[in-house]
């Protein structure tokens, strides 16, 4: 073969890969991002799930239908500082440890530069603030004050020094639903604790809360919650933040941010004030996580604390939902935690 047919034969060669690897990269597309968490509502891409449709018209998702699509959307909540064109600007990024401070952040939007000062109510509250250590060992639900150019801020008091993760989760006027996160550095004498071990009860100030269900990556399922005290079960629950319990679940290593809320609401006609809760949740990943109930009965807000393992269901394999005892007590304006 001459040196021109030889050219020639492996030009055409060349062609035909790259032409073959075009049409099988077209085939496949992007690569999908990690799964979301279910979220409440329209939080931590549940909003960009339900624009995209999923559904016919006139037919709404149910709740695992929510979770599920969520948890495909988009990267799980908390993991991000910027986000939709807004970025959380912690004001306060260092603490000391075991000494009351005003913890003080704002929204900013991107586009403008400017601090927003608007936003859709949540649950009773234009934004929710979680204050939750590296280690998951110290939680608080805090409720911060908005001033009118859009500081937010809040009296804390953090138990132990090291890193610390705080999320906002809100709604923008008109916008989409939101879980920013940004890192705080708490000083003083630093002792890391390991992720409590597995269990299936709390103990909180004289309350006993059982979990019952399943954590499945990629897969709604429910999770389900009862109080009871002193043997009896709890029957009235109060309601707290527009509903009998909070949930929120954190997972270990990078805190992922999952926020869900009970499947019901006071006042639906159906749902009861306890003693159980129901929720349902999709886990981003496998993976252990820790899950923070916050429930309300005789005038304050107690927070039960679970260490739960995702996995896979499989032959041979459950994903069960193992939970460890915590405790926390508050009124309702007070931080609140463990």
């Amino acid at each position: 073969m001459n040196t021109g047919l030889r050219i020639t034969v492996f030009a055409a060669a060349l062609a035909a890969t790259f032409g073959t690897a075009y049409g099988v990269g077209s085939g496949v597309g992007e690569i999908s991002p990690e799964p979301a968490s279910a979220a409440h509502g329209k939080h931590a891409g549940g909003a960009r799930a339900e624009q995209g449709g999923g559904h016919e018209p006139g037919h709404e998702p149910d709740a695992r239908q929510r979770a599920e699509a969520s948890a495909t959307a988009a990267p799980p909540g908390g993991l991000q500082i910027s986000d939709g064109g807004y970025t959380l600007d912690l004001k306060t990024p260092r603490l000391e440890a075991d000494k009351k401070a005003q913890l003080r952040f704002a929204v900013v939007q991107g586009s403008t530069g400017r601090q927003v000062s608007a936003y859709e109510r949540e649950h009773d509250k234009e934004l929710h603030l979680i204050v939750a250590s590296r280690d998951l060992t110290t939680y608080r639900h805090l409720h911060p004050t908005r001033a009118a150019d859009g500081t937010w801020s809040t009296p804390v008091e953090l138990p132990e020094a090291g890193g610390y993760r705080v999320f906002a989760d809100f709604t923008p006027k008109g916008g989409e639903g939101l879980t920013l996160g940004a890192d705080l550095a708490v000083s003083g004498a630093y002792e890391p604790h390991t992720l409590p071990e597995q269990n299936t009860t709390a103990t909180v100030d004289g309350y006993d809360v059982a979990l019952k269900g399943a954590l499945t990556p990629g897969k709604a399922g429910e999770l389900d919650l009862t109080v009871t005290k002193d043997g009896k079960p709890v029957r009235d629950l109060q309601p707290y933040l527009g509903a009998y319990g909070h949930l929120v679940a954190l997972r270990s290593g990078d805190l992922a941010y999952l926020h869900v809320h009970p499947n019901g609401e006071p006042g639906d006609g159906r749902t009861r004030p306890g003693p159980d809760v129901s929720f349902t949740a999709t886990a981003p990943s496998e993976g252990a996580y820790r899950l923070f109930l916050d429930f309300k009965h005789e005038g304050k807000v107690r927070t039960a604390a679970f260490t739960v393992r995702a996995q896979a269901a499989g032959p041979g394999a459950e994903a069960e939902a193992t939970p460890e005892a915590g405790s926390g007590t508050s009124d309702e304006s007070s931080p609140h935690g463990h």
